[in-house]
């Protein structure tokens, strides 16, 4: 039993830090990868605004970013909503993009990015690093404290505990669940030649059957297989995915499916999902299990399970209301 938790442990710390292009400590990649400091949100981070921009760094000095109408995420964009893409990279202390009809340009420098439509001054948006608004929410009044960073006693691999985070060793919670209330707080990693479900990949598996999922979507469309969306299953509302390396949070409204005397099943499940403090899934309908569930939909509680799919994910401030 020792080795086995010594050769998870080892594993997980092999993929953390042995590939150069993956970072999971923010001070580190800003030294090693200037590109790290120039990607992340561009706007204002309140409501009202013309436009928002995302910008991702995809490695080599080379950049994604999205012109979003209507302000960044949560605070004014919607899916209905224009979202521009330009591309470019970054030479001389400067990084220049465009669309690809080229009436769109941008020049990012000195914190801020420049937009021009058709040569014409369009936007100047400063970097900004926005929070969760329920990020360090502490647990209330008869909560079960499932991880505060001194032991994962509640987990089944007291090894996914790492210097005070519960790293993602595919862990199950001890306990079994009905219906509750989930604050958990995630970090994903900065990998930034990575694309599409190998960057910074994991979940959040609801009675081990509903997966929230958690990767290092920034910047994307938000699809079902992306953060916020339940996977197979609903895309969120809205992408409101923070870079990685930044610390989010899911909180998570559950309610388990319902039975008769019999045990047919009478009504689905159901989820609430907040992203970062922004609602992502309004009550939506579970009619199956997701990818990768262990159990199949009965009237049997089940555990909260976190994911390991070959990235280095973090979690912390984990608690639950059983409802």
């Amino acid at each position: 039993m020792h080795f086995t938790r010594l050769l998870f442990a080892s594993l997980f710390f092999v993929t953390a830090i042995c590939h150069a292009d993956t970072w999971t400590d923010p001070a580190v990649a800003g030294k090693e990868d200037p590109a790290f400091l120039i990607q992340g949100e561009y706007g204002v981070a309140e409501s009202g605004q013309a436009w928002g921009a995302h910008v991702i760094a995809m490695g080599e000095g080379n950049f994604d970013a999205y012109l979003l109408e209507g302000g960044l995420p949560g605070l004014g964009y919607t899916r209905e909503k224009a979202r521009t893409k330009l591309t470019g990279k970054s030479a001389e202390g400067k990084t220049s993009l465009q669309s690809e009809d080229g009436k769109l340009t941008a020049t990012i420098a000195g914190g801020k990015i420049t937009l021009q439509r058709e040569g014409k001054p369009l936007a100047e948006l400063a970097r900004v690093e926005r929070k969760s608004s329920t990020l360090g929410e502490k647990p209330p009044a008869g909560a079960i404290v499932l991880f505060d960073g001194s032991s994962a006693d509640e987990w089944n691999k007291p090894e996914a505990l790492q210097d005070g985070l519960l790293a993602n060793l595919d862990i199950s919670t001890k306990r079994k669940f009905h219906s509750y209330k989930l604050h958990l707080e995630f970090r994903t990693p900065y990998k930034p030649k990575a694309r599409g479900q190998g960057r910074g990949n994991s979940g959040v598996y609801h009675q081990h059957r509903y997966e929230t999922q958690v990767l290092d979507s920034f910047g994307l469309t938000g699809e079902y297989n992306e953060t916020g969306g339940i996977y197979t299953i609903s895309k969120p509302i809205v992408n409101s995915c923070l870079p990685p390396l930044q610390w989010q949070t899911y909180d998570v409204d559950f309610t388990t499916a319902e039975f008769d005397e019999s045990g047919k099943l009478v009504k689905n499940a159901r989820m609430t999902v907040h992203l970062n403090g922004v609602l992502v899934q309004d009550d939506t309908d579970l009619p199956k299990t997701t990818g990768g569930a262990k159990l199949k939909i009965t009237p049997e509680p089940g555990p909260i399970y976190i994911q390991h799919h070959g990235n280095p994910v973090f979690y912390r401030n984990i608690w639950v209301v059983e409802k």
